[in-house]
């Protein structure tokens, strides 16, 4: 297993306990206590996966996420005793593929971890290999599974995993209306709540990236009370 797992986190306490339940699973771990020593490494590592605290003694959790994805889009799992649906919301919206609430059990997060490598390399376990498009082009809008690049009007737009995959699949079931349960269950690979807004957030920061109107978008539509399509 190469996979290079970040961990920034300030209580030493927990990240100790989350470095020792990860390299228990054979991932190897970099561990931090602060944003700017993080920062320093990914100038010279690529990394699988970042699990980061919210509040950090030199920059909020929020603030470093959003520095990460200016260069990089391996999966970032926020790590936060900040329990509010707003905070949950702007970490996604920055660009986080996940929130854990503190305090949570180890094995969850190692759970959560693994769920978001699978997704970050591509793994799909339902889709025959041989029988699934791999490029969709759709009136100016081009996504590949090969190259896990999308462009729309010949320019490429900067995507997270979770926003690739969530395009990805709408344009797969193009035509047709694909409900939240059905695509949180087949990007997240969780079940659905009736309280969960993650999709409606997910949605909401995709449309910025293609700069569509939020009231007459052209490409991710809303059909309300049953999903969203790509027609």
């Amino acid at each position: 297993m190469n996979e290079k797992i970040m961990i920034v986190d300030d209580e030493t306490a927990i990240a100790d306990l989350v470095e020792v339940y990860l390299q228990n699973e054979g991932y190897r771990v970099f561990k931090f206590y602060n944003a700017a020593d993080a920062l320093s490494l990914l100038q010279r590592e690529e990394m699988s996966l970042a699990v980061l605290d919210v509040m950090l003694p030199d920059m909020d959790g929020f603030t470093l996420c959003r520095k990460i994805r200016e260069n990089h889009f391996f999966p970032i799992v926020m790590l936060s005793a900040r329990v509010e649906d707003n905070d949950k919301i702007t970490g996604l919206t920055l660009g986080a593929d996940d929130y854990v609430t503190k305090p949570f059990n180890p094995l969850e997060l190692v759970a959560r971890v693994k769920t978001q490598l699978r997704r970050y390399t591509r793994y799909n376990p339902g889709e025959p290999p041989a029988a699934t498009a791999r490029e969709h082009s759709i009136r100016g809008l081009c996504i590949s599974k090969d190259s896990h690049k999308c462009l729309l009007n010949e320019k490429e737009l900067s995507l997270t995993p979770i926003e690739f995959d969530i395009l990805w699949y709408l344009c797969e079931h193009r035509g047709k209306v694909v409900s939240s349960e059905e695509l949180f269950s087949q990007v997240w690979g969780e079940a659905y709540f009736d309280s969960n807004n993650t999709i409606m957030t997910h949605i909401a920061r995709l449309r910025e990236k293609m700069q569509e109107p939020a009231r007459r978008p052209k490409y991710v539509k809303t059909v309300w009370g049953v999903g969203y399509t790509i027609e």
